[in-house]
């Protein structure tokens, strides 16, 4: 078959074969699936301090039959990864609190009765004797977790070599995931192990933290995902309560089951963001970068996941952004607070590093009173492979061509009245993506039906739809007749906007390998370096001089994910991406009070904006494919989390007249802002 008698899968607005499903009501989510006989219920006894000495555990008589397990009775912590040359203390999450509490909510005890109502009754007669002890919430004053230090080129003689040098300080703070459905875990013994159904974003990363944290070895624990209701970051790896529910479970011989409620998902599920940076910019007199520097504090919370040193290892990696500057030194220090700890939430360290750069650039540009587009164009990358002086490689881009859209998309500039004054901001971001490898097989069944299997899992972003087409192409097909199945296969897992360039890539080889070589299955493993889409952002804004309220009036959006399989669903991702990272930049802030109790634990207090609160969204994609993958692609799904804040917090800072406000951009906050003296160059 000729390439002209294909169907020309790839490329097409195909709508997404999920969806007739999931709105008939047909999803069968964790707290949909069938009860085993003899199964259990959990809840959990959770600390009201932020910090304090367990003295001891003791159940009162009306706890009835409920089962209660400790620390004691079910030890064991989860598994902590770093990247290389970050170092970490000993601080692994503990599966239940041995000993001493380290935040408000973590779990000391674990209930099990019949029923989930009896289970959390019996949690009421659980008595835990506390002796609270100071709770230290301010990452300035707390102990070190975690560290990175990397440095490239000549930092110091670009400083000294210096016309100019701009000085920022910016601060990110903690976010809720907020995925529509909360954790949750169904563990049932069998045979010589456990099997399992999580609510999680992969099962390779639920594999090997329930049998690290049971001791397991990693063949005895058998993962499989029911559909998941969202996770933006917060399911990539098992919940303590995941763990100890599990380990009941094989210690008891009967199913238990763990379905988290909201509450306990502010709680205890880890947070996003809550980073500070400052950050040095050095120019000479025509506007040329010549090196970065970096301190970055973030506030890691009590313990340590397998992936919370992902963020800011991340965040530090791309402080050069799209930019060609030939020096630069970062330094990470990651602060034990008494929180619940953090981790990866959509963008996962990407929309701190562009926020901190892009805040920077626009603030250098005041002060050489240059146009910060232009100060942007003297400076971008243009020739790929690019190699940063902090050691990653870019493999392809078109940044002029990105941020030329956005201007273009935006639209004019509006001029302040006596009602309101107006800001127009831009930003640039890199983001990586890809990386490891994925597994795929396709197999011809006699029917006619074509059957591919990945190894990716899928939250929610259309993966299905996407895999269908990539076979259907390839092998000359009708999408239709191909049906898509996940789990079963090696991989490692669905997170920081993967699936398309290394599932995908890994599917396409497994259709290529058996048109090519016959026969009716086919599989292939895919690797791959790092691939680094990348995206330009514009917003206008108006602020209320009276009340300090914010309006989004535009927003542009133009992302560079190389080659689109599918622009329906790479809209799709942008749109929910952009409104999310516009809820960061308005209104999400996860609050701590001095004693470390967490003051927005519900959504009467945590905002997160809705359809009514979308401004006029502008979008478009820019592709330069990657040379590093069969498809040419690389990442869409981070891509307005990653932008959407920078550019606005731009946009503000010109409406501010340079005034600084670190985000959310509350009205209380622009008000107080607008009532002080401007800064800078108007």
């Amino acid at each position: 078959m000729t390439d002209d008698d294909r169907g020309g899968w790839i490329g097409r607005a195909v709508a997404r074969r999920e969806d007739a499903r999931i709105l008939a009501g047909e999803s069968c989510y964790l707290d949909d699936l069938p009860e085993p006989e003899g199964l259990l219920h959990a809840a959990f006894v959770r600390s009201p301090f932020a910090r304090a000495e367990i003295r001891g555990v003791s159940v009162l008589p009306g706890a009835g039959t409920a089962l209660v397990f400790t620390a004691a009775d079910l030890p064991g912590f989860l598994p902590v990864r770093s990247p290389p040359g970050v170092v970490t203390a000993q601080a692994p999450h503990p599966v239940l609190a041995p000993g001493e509490v380290r935040y408000t909510g973590q779990a000391v005890a674990l209930v099990l009765a019949a029923s989930r109502a009896l289970a959390e009754d019996a949690a009421e007669f659980v008595d835990v004797d506390y002796e609270p002890l100071e709770a230290v919430v301010d990452p300035a004053r707390a102990p070190e977790l975690l560290r990175f230090e990397r440095s490239g080129g000549d930092v110091d003689g670009a400083f000294a070599a210096a016309a100019h040098v701009t000085r920022a300080r910016h601060a990110i703070p903690r976010v809720v995931a907020a995925p529509m459905e909360p954790r949750g875990i169904l563990a049932r013994p069998e045979g010589d192990g456990l099997s399992v159904w999580i609510s999680a974003q992969d099962t390779a990363r639920s594999v090997a933290g329930l049998a690290h944290a049971l001791g397991l070895e990693p063949e005895r624990v058998r993962v499989a995902l029911p559909d998941v209701g969202g996770a933006f970051g917060s399911k990539g790896t098992p919940a303590p309560e995941a763990a100890a529910a599990a380990a009941a479970a094989l210690r008891l011989g009967r199913p238990v089951k763990w379905a988290e409620d909201r509450y306990e998902n502010f709680l205890a599920a880890y947070q996003g963001r809550g980073m500070q940076a400052d950050v040095e910019l050095a120019l000479d007199a025509g506007g040329r970068m010549l090196a970065v520097r970096a301190r970055i504090l973030a506030d890691m919370g009590a313990y340590l996941y397998v992936h919370s040193a992902a963020p800011p290892h991340t965040c530090a990696m791309l402080m050069c952004g799209a930019y060609d500057i030939p020096a630069a030194r970062v330094t990470v220090t990651g602060a034990r607070t008494d929180k619940v700890p953090t981790g990866p939430c959509r963008g996962a360290g990407r929309p701190e590093a562009a926020a901190f750069l892009e805040l920077t650039v626009d603030q250098a540009a005041r002060e050489l009173g240059l146009d910060p587009l232009e100060l942007r164009r003297r400076n971008l990358v243009r020739a790929f492979p690019h190699a940063t002086p902090l050691g990653w490689s870019y493999d392809s881009g078109d940044y002029e061509r990105c941020i030329d859209r956005a201007v273009a998309l935006v639209g004019p500039e509006r001029r302040s009245d006596a009602e309101c004054v107006v800001g127009t901001g831009v930003a640039l971001y890199v983001e990586r993506a890809g990386g490891q490898f994925e597994e795929a097989r396709v197999a011809l069944e006699p029917d006619g039906r074509v059957i591919a299997t990945s190894s990716a899992g899928p939250h929610g972003q259309g993966h299905e739809t996407m895999l269908a087409q990539i076979v259907a192409d390839t092998l000359g097909v009708e999408p239709e007749r191909v049906e898509v199945r996940f789990g079963g296969l090696a991989g490692t897992g669905t997170f920081a906007s993967r699936t398309t360039a290394m599932a995908g890539s890994a599917v396409l080889l497994a259709a290529q390998r058996l048109e090519r070589e016959g026969g009716t299955e086919a599989h292939a493993r895919f690797e791959s370096d790092l691939v680094f889409g990348s995206g330009a952002y514009a917003a206008v804004v108006e602020i209320e001089r009276a009340t300090g309220v914010l309006r989004v009036v535009r927003l542009a959006a133009v992302d560079d994910a190389g080659r689109i399989v599918n622009p329906l669903l790479a809209e799709g991702q942008v749109v929910g991406a952009s409104v999310h990272g516009l809820g960061v930049a308005l209104m999400e802030e996860a609050v701590h009070d001095e004693a470390g109790q967490l003051t927005t634990a519900s959504f009467l207090d945590y905002s997160l904006l809705t359809a009514a609160e979308a401004p006029d969204l502008r979008s478009a994609f820019v592709q330069s494919p990657s040379p590093l993958n069969p498809l040419g692609a690389k990442g869409i799904g981070e891509g307005g989390t990653i932008g959407v804040p920078a550019a606005v917090g731009n946009a503000v800072l010109d409406a501010l007249g340079g005034r600084h406000v670190d985000p959310p951009y509350t009205p209380a906050k622009l008000w107080r802002a607008l009532a002080s003296p401007a800064v800078g160059p108007s």
